[in-house]
């Protein structure tokens, strides 16, 4: 009698099991791959927003650790922050999360271990500041763009220029000024978490 309820009791446990991950999840829907945004208007955050004109300053790339989601991010330095800590470090804590469009066929689980192995290889480096197109320092949507394109071959919005952005805000002119002096790098080519944000491959699956 005793090993029966027993039994019974173990099976309801693991039949909450897949629950209990979606709680520490914070949302069951998240998978692998997904690409997390959210504004930070503290610091350079405020530029970022201007000069591309978009709403959404910082990004990362979502993936599972046993069971609980984590997020690969540029920050200094480049680590790995739980989901629910990365969503609380945004204003408001509003945050969108978007997904390949044809994930589900693309993302194979050879192509997710790739790509967690390249994001792997940037843990620990700096943050750049400068926004070089190098892998010696690394800014967040520089991150996402990288391991999507070495991991998975698929690139991931479009790079442009420095050039090409909103520079005459005095706000931005400001952070140019103190990041390079004189010697704007004009011509160095930059991908925004605002060209990643609006990239027709990706669809929005969550919002808050």
């Amino acid at each position: 009698m005793h090993k029966n309820r027993l039994q019974q009791t173990l099976l309801i446990c693991l039949a909450f099991v897949p629950l209990l991950n979606a709680c520490f999840a914070g949302n069951k829907n998240v998978k692998d791959g997904d690409i997390i945004f959210q504004s930070l208007s503290a610091g350079q955050g405020k530029a970022i927003q201007i000069a591309t004109h978009s709403k959404y300053s910082h990004c990362g790339i979502i993936f599972i650790k046993e069971g609980k989601p984590y997020v690969y991010e540029a920050v200094q330095p480049v680590k790995i922050t739980p989901l629910d800590e990365w969503i609380a470090r945004g204003d408001n804590e509003h945050y969108v999360i978007k997904r390949l469009r044809d994930a589900q066929k693309t993302l194979s689980p050879d192509v997710l271990a790739n790509m967690k192995s390249e994001g792997e290889k940037y843990l620990g480096k700096d943050y750049d500041i400068y926004f070089a197109w190098n892998d010696d320092q690394l800014y967040c949507s520089e991150l996402v763009w990288k391991i999507y394109k070495r991991g998975a071959g698929i690139e991931i919005g479009a790079l442009k220029k420095l050039s090409s952005f909103d520079l005459k805000n005095p706000i931005v002119e400001q952070k140019l000024t103190e990041r390079y002096g004189n010697n704007i790098p004009y011509d160095e080519m930059v991908i925004s978490p605002q060209a990643i944000f609006e990239n027709n491959n990706l669809v929005t699956v969550e919002e808050k």
